[in-house]
């Protein structure tokens, strides 16, 4: 693989704040050092946001505050509620107040200097061609939020300089420049991975990656790939499915927990879950890590036989909550695997990832958790189609089939996303629109009513015309009432469903190609811009016959 490319953009160094922009502490301005004031200025831009009202978030901003003072200013500065950010805070919305309302000209302006900078950043060279880079950008310093409790919400994300980046290129390549007086961590010529540059992030020492475009043709391959190993699967998975059956009556343990463990995976579409060491993220679980206490069993309930109600943090610390009829001998197994136990004993005790993913492995090459993700996800949204799309319905009524039935897989993957503040809003405004339309068809279906009875008093050919004129008036109010009812019905069911998530990462997105060309729906209703880029490879190669 050659490759060659320009580097990370560094994040531009902090500007000092205007002198009549002051910090105060116990009610008298205090002139701060920079590399303090930069970190306040990241509070100060929080201030109307819920994390900074967080015992949690400010107790770890004011610790890492705190660490970055000289001495002088950690004499004064004891107490965050003594700390008035609110001049700052002002100053920044202000600003953005104010770049909002930039004339088009001075708009037109940063989009070029943006332009500039993509372009000469955002592409490197690969085996030939000029390919567009994902995020060349390195992340601006800044307070960690983290999703949900996380315990090191507040933190400071430090600036990333160029003496962190690992740098990846070809040996024979112009190796990229370093900023003026810097220079790199390392650069590294390997051409087994795709990334082109590289750090570590201080608060979860997770490495970062500067990678290629979803849209790069290298990308297009592996996701390809990711959508035929899940094509795979449909080929085997009735023998996988026989095999955990007949492991629920296994001699070993071990065996039985596997089987329960992969009925769930492959039933429930829940991630395996990965071991993680103690607080060093907020306490969410996989299928393998579940404790006793995130399970209820009960015999019956709701009219339902062997029913098991699952309540944990997952992934993100998304909330998984959810009741479900299993088969009788899961149910027996997980009395058996609880037996015994405390609330915070491991459900599955004898089993771990590992030894799962190896199990996966020996069934299927290729096979992960995730694969049975990709797999439930694409054959429902398939199915879901299949039952859902009326040919006969117009392109929104369409259009709400296929949302209902991606949908149908957000649910089954549990992407959820807490309703946005502005929906009470933004519906009270489409009902509004809703009920002046209803209005303008009822006054329409007077004016038809109307001409219909000149035309009768006087059988006139110009009446006749008024007749024709108006009803294609109503037809046309009509139909744009029915869309506006589609598109509220839309909005309500999806208020708590993030689509966006398995339509990127789940979903073959040949089954949704082959769908909008056999009903005649425009890929672009379906697929943003970034996201036909991403799916180019499916939209080109893909027929309306395509079956996953």
């Amino acid at each position: 693989m050659q490759l060659e490319h320009r580097g990370p953009y560094f994040v531009p160094p902090y500007e000092p704040l205007p002198k009549d922009v002051q910090f105060y502490y116990d009610g008298k301005p205090l002139k701060l050092s920079l590399a303090t004031e930069e970190i306040a200025t990241f509070y100060a831009k929080m201030l109307d946001h819920e994390y900074t009202t967080k015992e949690i978030f400010q107790n770890n901003f004011f610790h890492d505050w705190r660490k970055q003072m000289t001495s002088e200013e950690q004499e004064i500065i004891k107490d965050l509620d003594k700390c008035d950010f609110g001049e700052i805070h002002k100053y920044f919305v202000d600003k953005n107040e104010a770049r909002k309302a930039l004339p088009k000209e001075e708009k037109q302006k940063l989009k070029e200097e943006a332009d500039k900078i993509q372009e000469e950043y955002g592409y490197c060279i690969l085996d030939g061609h000029r390919e567009k880079i994902g995020n060349f950008k390195t992340e601006p310093p800044g307070l960690f939020r983290g999703r949900g409790e996380h315990p090191k919400m507040g933190m400071l994300k430090k600036r990333i300089m160029p003496e962190d980046v690992i740098i990846n290129c070809s040996k024979d390549s112009k190796i990229p420049e370093p900023p003026e007086g810097h220079k790199w961590k390392e650069v590294r010529f390997d051409n087994t991975v795709t990334w082109l540059a590289s750090w570590t992030e201080n608060i979860q020492n997770t490495l970062k990656y500067i990678m290629l475009n979803p849209s790069s043709k290298l990308k297009g391959e592996k996701d390809w790939q990711k959508y035929e190993v899940a094509r795979r699967l449909k080929d085997v998975v009735h023998t996988i499915r026989a095999q955990y059956r007949k492991d629920w009556k296994s001699k070993e343990i071990k065996k039985r927990q596997r089987a329960v463990a992969l009925y769930f995976i492959d039933k429930l579409a829940l991630r395996a879950g990965n071991e993680k060491e103690e607080g060093e993220t907020a306490d969410t679980v996989g299928c393998c890590s579940l404790r006793v206490e995130h399970i209820q069993l009960y015999p019956q309930l709701d009219g339902q036989e062997h029913v098991v109600e699952f309540d944990f943090l997952g992934k993100d610390s998304i909330r998984y909550y959810n009741k479900v009829s299993v088969e009788k001998l899961v149910f027996k197994n997980l009395q058996l695997f609880m037996r015994n136990k405390d609330p915070s004993d491991d459900l599955f005790d004898h089993l771990n990832t590992t030894f799962l993913n190896k199990h996966l492995q020996d069934l299927m090459d290729g096979l992960t958790a995730k694969v049975f993700r990709t797999y439930n996800a694409s054959i429902t949204l398939q199915e879901q189609l299949k039952a859902l799309t009326n040919p006969e319905d117009n392109a929104a009524g369409k259009l709400l089939s296929y949302n209902r039935a991606n949908r149908a897989v957000a649910i089954l993957c549990n992407h959820q996303r807490s309703i946005p503040k502005t929906f009470a809003r933004s519906m009270q405004v489409l009902q509004e629109k809703i009920d002046a339309k209803k209005k303008q068809v009822e006054e329409a279906q007077e004016e038809v009513k109307k001409a219909e009875d000149e035309f009768k008093d006087t059988k006139d050919t110009k009446a006749e015309g008024n007749v024709e004129k108006k009803k294609k008036l109503l037809k046309r109010l009509e139909e744009q009432l029915a869309k506006m009812n589609i598109q509220a019905t839309d909005k309500e069911e999806n208020k708590q469903i993030a689509l966006g998530t398995s339509k990127l990462n789940y979903l073959d997105p040949r089954i949704t190609v082959a769908w909008c060309k056999k009903f005649g729906i425009p890929i672009e209703r379906i697929y943003n811009k970034t996201q036909r880029e991403k799916f180019a490879w499916a939209i080109d190669m893909t027929g309306e016959d395509f079956e996953f």
